[in-house]
C-alpha cells in the first residue's frame, strides 16, 4: 500500500465507487450498535449513496442517530478472506431529494428503479468524514477526509461535461467501449468521474477506474482511449 495520503485516498475511492453492496453500521436503542447489508453507490464528489426503506430497522436509527459507517470489500488475494482489500467509511448520514444524485444511484443499481419510487423509499447520502483503509492482512492505514474526498474542482469539471462524454462514448464508440469490458455485448456507459467510469450491460454494472484521477473531460479521453489501446492489444 502506498505510503502517500493521495494515493491512499484514491485507492479508497476506487473501493467505495465499485462497490455493488457493503455493510451498514448503525446505532439503535440504547447504544447498541446494529450492521445491516445495503447496496451503495457514490457521487461524483463521494458522497456514498444509499436507497433506504422507512420500514427498515436502520432507517430509524439513522433518523435518531445520523453517524454511521460503512464498510466495502474488495476481492481477496487468496483464500483467506483477510487478504482482500476494504475500507471502512464514518459520517453522517441525511435524507436527499436530489434528483441527479437518485438518477446516478439507479444508473449503478438499474434493478432498484422497481421499487424507487415507492413512498416508503428514499435515497439518503453519507458524507464522509474519514476512513481506514485495510490494504490486505495486517496493512491498515488511517486516511483523512482531506485526503479521502476528491478535488471538488475536477469533480465540478468532469460533472458538467458527463452528458456529453456518456452521450459520445455510447453513440460513437460503443466498439471501444465493448472492447474495455472484454465481454461482447451492447455495453453503454453509465457514469464519469474523476476516477473512473460504470459501463453497464442490461442489469450487469461494471466498474473500471483510471490509471490515477483526472481533472477535467480531456483526461477522461485520455484514460479512455488508454483503456481501448490496452485491451485491443491485450485481445
Amino acid at each position: 500500500m502506498a505510503d502517500d495520503p493521495a494515493a491512499k485516498g484514491f485507492e479508497c475511492r476506487k473501493l467505495l465507487r465499485a462497490a455493488r453492496s457493503g455493510a451498514l453500521a448503525t446505532t439503535g436503542d440504547g447504544g447498541q450498535p446494529f450492521a445491516s447489508l445495503v447496496t451503495p453507490a457514490c457521487a461524483p464528489d463521494l458522497g456514498v449513496l444509499l436507497l433506504l426503506s422507512d420500514l427498515s430497522e436502520h432507517t430509524r436509527h439513522l433518523r435518531a442517530e445520523p453517524r454511521c459507517s460503512i464498510l466495502v470489500t474488495g476481492t481477496a488475494e487468496t483464500a483467506n478472506p483477510q487478504t482482500a482489500p476494504r475500507v471502512t467509511v464514518t459520517g453522517i448520514a441525511r435524507v436527499s431529494d436530489d434528483p441527479a444524485l437518485k438518477a446516478r444511484y439507479l444508473a449503478v443499481h438499474p434493478y432498484a428503479a422497481l421499487y424507487a419510487d415507492f413512498g416508503d423509499f428514499h435515497l439518503w447520502r453519507v458524507r464522509p468524514m474519514g476512513a481506514l483503509l485495510v490494504g490486505g492482512f495486517a496493512r491498515a492505514a488511517r486516511v483523512r477526509v482531506a485526503d479521502l474526498t476528491p478535488d471538488p474542482a475536477a469533480v465540478a469539471a468532469i460533472a458538467a461535461a458527463e452528458t456529453s462524454i456518456i452521450g459520445h462514448c455510447n453513440n460513437d464508440h460503443p466498439d471501444a467501449l465493448t472492447a474495455i469490458t472484454g465481454q461482447a455485448g451492447d455495453w453503454r456507459m453509465v457514469t464519469a468521474d474523476i476516477d473512473g467510469t460504470d459501463l453497464a450491460l442490461g442489469e450487469a454494472v461494471r466498474r473500471f477506474h483510471w490509471s490515477a484521477p483526472v481533472t477535467d473531460a480531456g483526461g477522461v479521453r485520455t484514460e479512455l482511449v488508454r483503456m481501448t489501446r490496452a485491451a485491443r492489444a491485450q485481445g
